[in-house]
């Protein structure tokens, strides 16, 4: 086994005001030679965005951006054709493939909005642009796994990814073990605690903490106290 630590504390970090963001991998103004991607994960961004605020049109290609609301409602235009609302609960998936433009904003004009936008490098570039989003029930997560975010072949649940990719969630009471056995010996897995505290590998993981680990085909995570942890199993490359 191979893990990496990724402490909250040494996350890049940047505040605009309407924007406060921070970055597990370099991104925009943060670099980092050491924290450019976990294998095929390239962007793990935690951001808060102020009421009424959000990121104009913009360009996107060749990645698969999934987006996790963790806190009020996020609103999503792009040139597809789609404009929706993302909620807590729900997990949105946008293939960017040969090109495509959107925009986000906080759907609210006065509440903030939380949530993570990851990019995970598509296993085949210039595909057709496509989108999904999907709500899950969260109670379906506690004390296991859901599955969120899976392969465009495969039957587990979750919105499609153009990746051997999976995504699942679990709300851990605090005295709870549970085991992920990975889906494909050859991945790897980035693990990130949202709240609570929880041990994995060995290492102590507090809120917003993140580990990556490689050369293994399950682990166990035991929640020190509740906690909410996102496991992202991905491809892994040089």
């Amino acid at each position: 086994m191979t893990k990496t630590i990724y402490r909250a504390k040494d996350r890049g970090h940047a505040n605009h005001g309407w924007l406060d963001t921070y970055h597990t991998f370099s991104f925009a103004g943060y670099y980092n030679p050491d924290r450019i991607h976990f294998g095929a994960l390239r962007v793990l961004n935690d951001d808060t965005v102020s009421g009424g605020m959000g990121f104009g049109t913009h360009p996107h290609d060749n990645m698969e951006i999934v987006s996790i609301p963790l806190e009020g409602a996020l609103e999503h235009k792009d040139t597809m054709g789609n404009t929706t609302v993302i909620k807590k609960g729900e997990v949105q998936i946008m293939s960017a493939g040969t090109g495509v433009q959107h925009s986000e904003k906080n759907h609210s004009s006065q509440d903030t909005v939380k949530f993570l936008q990851i990019w995970v490098f598509p296993e085949e570039r210039g595909l057709e642009p496509r989108y999904e989003q999907k709500l899950f029930n969260e109670e379906d997560r506690l004390n296991q796994w859901q599955t969120v975010v899976s392969p465009m072949d495969s039957i587990d649940p979750g919105v499609k990814i153009n990746q051997n990719s999976w995504f699942s969630m679990t709300k851990l009471e605090e005295g709870r073990s549970l085991t992920y056995q990975l889906k494909n010996n050859k991945n790897g897995v980035f693990i990130f605690n949202l709240s609570g505290s929880a041990k994995v590998a060995d290492e102590i993981l507090e809120n917003r903490d993140g580990i990556g680990i490689k050369d293994i085909n399950k682990i166990e995570v035991n929640a020190t106290i509740d906690a909410e942890l996102l496991v992202m199993e991905v491809p892994m490359f040089a």
